[in-house]
């Protein structure tokens, strides 16, 4: 899991270090498709919501990315290896992001995200950091195993005899 996390922030680092360099705020580069890179800086949550409240998103992420770290050393031992990426993809994500409305002070927009991935025009624009939390949310869900029930049965009614005969 730890592994996973830190391959995450040094993924999203150097692809917002990359985009920063090379790309124009405003000025779409066009990729592959419908896939542009557009530079914005986003100082809300996701999809742009919160905007102007940065201080608490910053508070919220702590409290989350401590909560995450506590049910992964809780899991860790009896958890699977997919579970254990998604929650390496999750903690790498809001690190990612903490780390840019930490550390990286963007003129203008103070606590802002670096986001630079456009897939379609009408999508909000993101960053690795934002796709690796929702992989890994995608991840944790699908790996994810209700308790065993009895076949043929619930936990408070017994399935019905198969010996012949009635049963009641």
């Amino acid at each position: 899991m730890a592994a996973v996390a830190t391959l995450v922030i040094a993924g999203d680092v150097a692809s917002k270090d990359w985009a920063l360099a090379n790309l124009t705020p405003g000025r779409p580069r066009h990729v592959i498709g419908p896939v542009n890179f557009l530079l914005t800086f986003n100082t809300g949550t996701a999809f742009s919501l919160g905007r102007g409240v940065t201080p608490i998103l910053e508070a919220v992420v702590v409290v989350a990315v401590c909560v995450l770290v506590l049910v992964t050393r809780r899991v860790s031992a009896s958890a699977g290896y997919a579970t254990l990426a998604g929650l390496g993809l999750l903690l790498g994500g809001a690190l990612g992001n903490l780390g840019d409305r930490l550390f990286r002070h963007i003129p203008g927009y103070p606590g802002g995200v670096v986001d630079f991935i456009q897939a379609v025009r009408w999508w909000p624009v993101f960053n690795v950091a934002d796709s690796c939390v929702v992989v890994g949310v995608i991840v944790l869900l699908s790996s994810y195993r209700s308790p065993a029930k009895p076949p043929g049965g619930s936990p408070d009614r017994p399935a019905p005899s198969r010996l012949g005969g009635s049963d009641a």
